[in-house]
């Protein structure tokens, strides 16, 4: 297969991989990172704490440095990469997010929980009176079906987000779920479309090749699938298939394999693999993030951190119910 469209890959190892370093990361370690992929002319890559600018907090765990220092150190060695920042409304506020612009990030992702798109409109306006590129990001998209999802979708174009992402934050998306929620946005919409997979199902890669077959044109990966839960798409793994796909991405392949192997690997806490928790996030549908909470909970209250998973699976928690972690642990233990 080869398409014509421009695909803008976009890693994100120093945000969603913030995860799974408990946001420790050090400037210095920003700033290799930073320069591997600018090497590797990455077009887009994101740095902020897991959760967001303003993330770091009691309730999602806190950065060992002021995230506005990883922004600046990564823009320094970016190059002619754009460095990109997320914000959820209610978590970052709109001061953070003109910061961030003033040490030259030029992209912001407003990310909302799939069914609450209405909250991101006035951070999506001041992005663009900001001169940034806005992507709107749509968490936890296999919750809903994807007449509700273009839906939720509309608004964010409406508010002017340039991208409007569907984003499988649990792994859990199946082929052809991401066929049908990334058709109906690329059939409903006039924005670019976007891809965000995790890989507690093992469908990291293919998941993002659907969608880019259903007209997505901006691609999520992170070197070493760094991320959380069993980490993202694989970048340097989905660069090499794009590549003997004849799809142009812009991105040096064998710079890309350099810095996951040389650079990005040496930073791994544990191996990013899908173990039997990860693969009960991506099988119950479960927020990725939620692993090293449910993990440190299981252990302080003697519970298998798979059965709370599950619970929280059937209780269909989202990011921002961190507390409700700690609330199923406690229950269980008690039964």
């Amino acid at each position: 297969m080869t398409t014509n469209r421009k695909i803008t890959l976009v890693d994100v190892s120093l945000r969603d991989g913030s995860h799974a370093v408990r946001h420790q990361f050090t400037s210095e370690q920003v700033g290799e990172v930073a320069a591997a992929l600018a090497n590797a002319k990455v077009p887009v890559f994101e740095v902020t704490h897991g959760d967001g600018l303003g993330g770091s907090s009691l309730q999602f765990g806190f950065s060992k440095e002021p995230e506005l220092n990883w922004i600046r150190t990564a823009v320094e060695k970016a190059g002619e990469s754009s460095v990109s920042v997320l914000l959820l409304p209610g978590v970052g506020t709109q001061e953070e997010l003109r910061r961030a612009r003033e040490v030259g990030a030029s992209v912001v992702r407003v990310a909302t929980h799939c069914t609450e798109a209405d909250i991101a409109p006035q951070h999506i306006a001041m992005g663009k009176e900001l001169g940034m590129t806005v992507c709107g990001f749509l968490m936890m998209s296999h919750m809903i079906t994807s007449s509700d999802l273009v839906k939720q979708a509309r608004i964010l174009e409406d508010a002017g987000a340039d991208v409007v992402y569907v984003v499988d934050s649990a792994g859990a998306l199946l082929p052809d779920q991401v066929r049908d929620r990334v058709r109906a946005l690329r059939e409903s919409l006039t924005c670019e479309v976007g891809f965000h997979g995790h890989n507690n199902l093992g469908l990291g890669v293919a998941n993002t090749l659907v969608a880019m077959e259903e007209g997505a044109s901006w691609l999520d990966g992170s070197l070493c699938s760094l991320g959380a839960g069993a980490g993202n798409t694989q970048l340097e793994v989905l660069v090499a298939v794009l590549d003997r796909m004849g799809v142009e991405t812009g991105v040096d392949l064998y710079a890309a394999m350099d810095a996951a192997e040389e650079v990005v690997k040496p930073l791994l806490p544990r191996p990013i693999v899908i173990d039997r928790d990860a693969l009960v996030i991506g099988y119950a549908g479960v927020y990725s993030t939620f692993l090293l909470h449910a993990r440190r909970a299981a252990e302080k209250f003697g519970v298998e951190s798979r059965d709370i998973l599950i619970e929280l699976g059937r209780r269909k928690a989202v990011g921002g119910q961190e507390d409700q972690i700690i609330r199923v642990a406690y229950e269980l233990a008690h039964q």
